[in-house]
């Protein structure tokens, strides 16, 4: 790892493209770390990711706000200091709720991942 101790204001956010109002920031890359990558997702208010598939499992963690979140057949309303998991293969979707942004960190494994939108 170039430098084990950062701050996001340091590191570059770009653009969801297959999203609305939604920006990624990678905290720590795959190729910094043996084995998770570290992103930051930011949506803004009325912003959201479509439903789509991953080949790896995420682990996240909602820093602030609130959003609907389909995982599979199930739909749920998180908010800050909730943690979700998202398996393998599954379907899942956001989309932000309420006037402030929806943020929260992204912990993917090191391995190959084929992201497919399903809309």
């Amino acid at each position: 790892m170039s430098q084990p101790i950062r701050k996001p204001d340091e590191m570059p956010v770009n653009p969801v493209t297959s999203a609305r109002k939604t920006s990624i920031q990678v905290l720590i890359s795959p190729d910094e770390a043996p084995n998770f990558a570290m992103r930051r997702f930011i949506m803004e208010p009325g912003g959201g990711m479509p439903k789509h598939t991953n080949a790896v499992e995420h682990e996240q963690f909602v820093l602030r706000g609130r959003a609907r979140v389909g995982i599979g057949d199930d739909v749920f309303e998180v908010e800050a200091n909730t943690a979700l998991y998202i398996p393998a293969g599954t379907p899942h979707w956001y989309e932000a709720l309420g006037d402030e942004p929806y943020e929260f960190l992204c912990l993917v494994p090191k391995l190959p991942d084929t992201v497919e939108i399903l809309e």
